[in-house]
């Protein structure tokens, strides 16, 4: 079955940290672009950040920039997204998303919520 399965979503404080993970299966993310959306509530879904294939070319928002760190194991089938010095409005829902020519598949999105 193909599909795309995040993990590491949660509550954390403003200032805090969270990795999300997003592992593939049913096929190989090796000559997928990766890459993580989010969509907060009453909002339109934007991109967070980017990785191409073999990770020399690595995007992002500028609201993440110095802040977040996408990354890729590619053995391992699996992209993250490290997220520091998290803000109160990183809260959205987090969705991975693979994407090679015109084949685009999305994960089912993992929550994120920053508060206090």
């Amino acid at each position: 079955q193909v599909q795309l399965v995040e993990s590491g979503g949660g509550l954390v404080q403003p200032g805090g940290s969270l990795r999300l993970s997003c592992a593939a299966s049913g096929f190989t993310i090796s000559t997928y672009a990766m890459r993580w959306y989010r969509q907060a509530p009453g909002k339109e879904r934007e991109l967070v950040a980017g990785i191409s294939s073999y990770g020399g070319v690595i995007n992002y928002a500028d609201s993440v920039k110095g802040r977040f760190t996408i990354s890729r194991d590619n053995a391992k089938n699996t992209v993250y997204l490290q997220m520091n010095s998290m803000k109160p409005e990183d809260t959205a829902v987090y969705y991975c998303n693979a994407q090679y020519a015109i084949t685009s598949k999305w994960g089912q999105g993992t929550q994120v919520t920053v508060s206090s």
